[in-house]
This record gives structure tokens, C-alpha cells and sequence, in this order.
């Protein structure tokens, strides 16, 4: 069974305008990565939408919920902005869903050339294939269980409470 990929934007798609110095949405990165990184992982990609997790609203989070439940893998993966990952996985952890869900983002944008997206989504991708089913969130190669787990602003990781 393949493993599917959710885009719903996040500094893990964000572009660089030069311009003007913005940060901006064109279109997601996931299949260059995984092309990039030689995954020979059978996934289906299918781009939600492409937002800021700040901008996200309750609305959005609810057709994350909707495509979750729609597709017939069993084996998720979320890519999301990190300011907002555990609201969502909230939403969906409440749902109850027999299926393994794994969000992950990144801090540093794929354009930068320097993002920890390329790694957070490869961990995320094995992740979904191992764990049982639930909601986690998935970080600088570490997984956590969605309500166990913080983003700390200061270090720019995520933690897991204590």
C-alpha cells in the first residue's frame, strides 16, 4: 500500500522573492525532494492548499480532516507550518481514524538550500510505514505523539513535554 503525502504548505514550500524580500507560495516541492533524494517509496501527492499554518482556519483544518478520511491509504503524511502543527493534529487525532498520520514541516524553507525539510520528510515518510495507528509529529528525526509534543520558539525545536 502506497503512503500518502498531504500539502498544505508551510515554510517547507515557501519561495524567496528577491524582489521585494518576501516569503511567498508558487507551487510545493515534495516531488523534487523526493526525486532529489532517490525515493523509491511508492506515494500519491496531493496538494490541499498552500498556507501559511498561521492563516490556517478551523474551515481548513476540517478538509484536512475530509482528505484524510478520503483517501484509501492507511499510511499518511502531513506537510505543514510548525507554528500550528498540533492544532491540527488535535483535529485529527480527535476523529479516531484507522490510519497512521504523521505531520512534519520545516523551519528553514526547501529554496534556502539548507532546510531541514528534506530530512523531516524523509523521517516522516518511515515513520508512517512503522508506527501504529495515530497522530504523531514528526521533527529533526525524532516522532512524537501528537499531544505530547511543543514547539519551544527559543531553540526552534520541537520538545516533548514533561
Amino acid at each position: 500500500m502506497p503512503v500518502r503525502i498531504l500539502v498544505t504548505g508551510g515554510t517547507f514550500d515557501k519561495d524567496y522573492d528577491e524582489i521585494n524580500g518576501k516569503l511567498y507560495f508558487k507551487d510545493t516541492h515534495i516531488k523534487e525532494i523526493l526525486r532529489l533524494g532517490r525515493s523509491r517509496l511508492d506515494v500519491k501527492v496531493r496538494q490541499i492548499m498552500l498556507i501559511d499554518s498561521l492563516d490556517m482556519t478551523d474551515a481548513e483544518r476540517k478538509l484536512i480532516l475530509k482528505n484524510c478520511l478520503d483517501v484509501n491509504e492507511r499510511q499518511i503524511v502531513i506537510t505543514h507550518g510548525t507554528d500550528t502543527m498540533t492544532e491540527t493534529a488535535r483535529v485529527l487525532a480527535e476523529a479516531s481514524l484507522d490510519k497512521t498520520i504523521v505531520l512534519t514541516g520545516a523551519m528553514i524553507p526547501y529554496r534556502f538550500g539548507s532546510s531541514d525539510g528534506l530530512f523531516n520528510i524523509s523521517g516522516a515518510l518511515a515513520f508512517a510505514q512503522v508506527l501504529p495507528t495515530g497522530v504523531y509529529i514528526a521533527m529533526n528525526g525524532c516522532y512524537f505523539h501528537w499531544e505530547r509534543v511543543f514547539k519551544n520558539k527559543k531553540s526552534g525545536i520541537f520538545e516533548e513535554k514533561e
